[in-house]
């Protein structure tokens, strides 16, 4: 089983919007050295949304090559045609991934049943591990945990990001799970707490500035130790909150980029981060010492 702190990877990229092959190679090197548990590669954070397939796939390609077997490489290959996500699936898998990670179909806001259909089919026709992703904030559809359990029985379907933020309704989904498929969060703000009661890792945006500390929350938030967990989530709150200024990835790109990490590029409609808010981010990285 997948554990612990998964990286939500942004995509580097120089000002002219194309791919900055050696800083994802810094990165990747970056995660390895601190801790990281898995890598998304092109999930929401990783601009999937801005790439065009074959860009998609040769990302998902790299990285699988440079990690190189050393942590597991999830692949985000959702989309909402249930086709699409189906051929993105299947060159994830072509391509050496570990495992699938598919967002709820965005925009076309399908029911329930349209919800279940979508992620069977997917996992019907590829065989490769699927984790489901709900972030009704970001596609305007929301699946409910009852249509998660139905899912849940379906082989291929090992697991679900669960994105809302709600603890309460996070702990109700590993209940009525019980065990059948893991739990991740995608919430960094409130992960320490979904995995302190069964969840069992976060996919997180934070850990691509803080690996380490996101490693030792996931830690002892899986060991059961809560002081320690939510000491480091009192370090980390003031990221957590301003990474998410604008929309993702533009903060946690600025800061990469204002840490020496990678170069400074982004595709439209994806904007630079506003000045406005440059102070605000730089306080966040000034205050752990990252800058």
């Amino acid at each position: 089983m997948i554990s612990g702190s998964i990286v939500a990877l942004v995509t580097p990229m120089f000002e002219d919007g194309s791919l900055d092959w050696g800083s994802l190679d810094n990165l990747l090197d970056f995660h390895l050295a601190n801790g990281t548990n898995a890598i998304v590669a092109v999930g929401t954070t990783g601009e999937s949304a801005t790439l065009d397939p074959s860009e998609h796939c040769k990302v998902i390609e790299h990285v699988v090559k440079k990690i190189a077997g050393r942590i597991p490489v999830i692949a985000g290959t959702g989309a909402n045609s249930t086709t699409e996500a189906i051929e993105l699936t299947q060159a994830a898998k072509n391509l050496g991934a570990d495992a699938c990670l598919l967002v709820s179909p965005y925009y076309n806001k399908p029911t329930q049943e349209g919800l279940y259909l979508h992620h069977r089919k997917i996992a019907e026709s590829v065989e490769i591990d699927q984790i489901l992703y709900n972030v009704p904030g970001r596609t305007a559809v929301d699946m409910a945990n009852e249509t998660v359990v139905r899912l849940a029985q379906v082989p291929n379907i090992t697991g679900i990001k669960d994105a809302t933020g709600d603890i309460s309704r996070g702990a109700r989904l590993i209940q009525q799970l019980a065990g059948q498929i893991p739990v991740y969060s995608g919430d960094d703000a409130t992960a320490y707490k979904l995995i302190l009661v069964g969840a069992k890792g976060n996919i997180s945006v934070t850990a691509n500035i803080l690996p380490k500390m996101m490693s030792d929350l996931c830690t002892f938030a899986a060991a059961g130790n809560e002081a320690e967990a939510k000491a480091i989530n009192d370090l980390l709150a003031k990221l957590n909150e301003r990474l998410f200024i604008e929309s993702n990835p533009i903060p946690v790109k600025y800061a990469l980029n204002k840490m020496g990490l990678m170069s400074n590029g982004i595709r439209l409609p994806l904007t630079y981060l506003s000045e406005t808010f440059h102070s605000l981010i730089d306080e966040a990285l000034q205050e752990r010492n990252l800058i």
